[in-house]
């Protein structure tokens, strides 16, 4: 059974720094993090495609997150910096095992299984 659990989420001063985990069960080709905001559209964060370790980023976190996979601990993570006001979101982990399928956050009508989010806020 397929299971995606976040944590880490919280709340942190502008130009603070949090790490996210996904604890995820189940085979996976590609995860990624995406985050919504309250009245804006799901956005796509990160992905990192399980075998090749290939990683994307949105252009608005690009140089300040960083997402990473400890296959030993099954356990995905999102390493966040210079936070800023504009990342408050919930946080969402999400997979797909799509053998060639996309992997980016541009794409995540492929994702097949979500957690539930963990919740980061930053103020200013």
């Amino acid at each position: 059974q397929v299971q995606l659990v976040e944590s880490g989420g919280g709340s942190v001063q502008a130009g603070g720094s949090l790490r996210l985990s996904c604890a995820a069960s189940g085979h996976f080709v590609c995860m990624g993090w995406f985050r919504q905001a309250p009245g804006k559209p799901r956005e796509g964060v990160a992905t990192i495609d399980i075998s090749s370790g290939s990683t994307r980023f949105a252009d608005s976190v690009k140089g300040r997150f960083t997402v990473s996979k400890d296959n030993a601990k099954d356990t995905l993570y999102l390493q966040m910096s210079g936070l800023e006001p504009e990342d408050t979101a919930i946080y969402v982990c999400a997979a797909h095992a799509i053998y060639g399928g996309t992997c980016a956050p541009q794409f995540p009508f492929v994702f097949a299984d979500w957690g539930q989010g963990t919740q980061v806020t930053v103020s200013s």
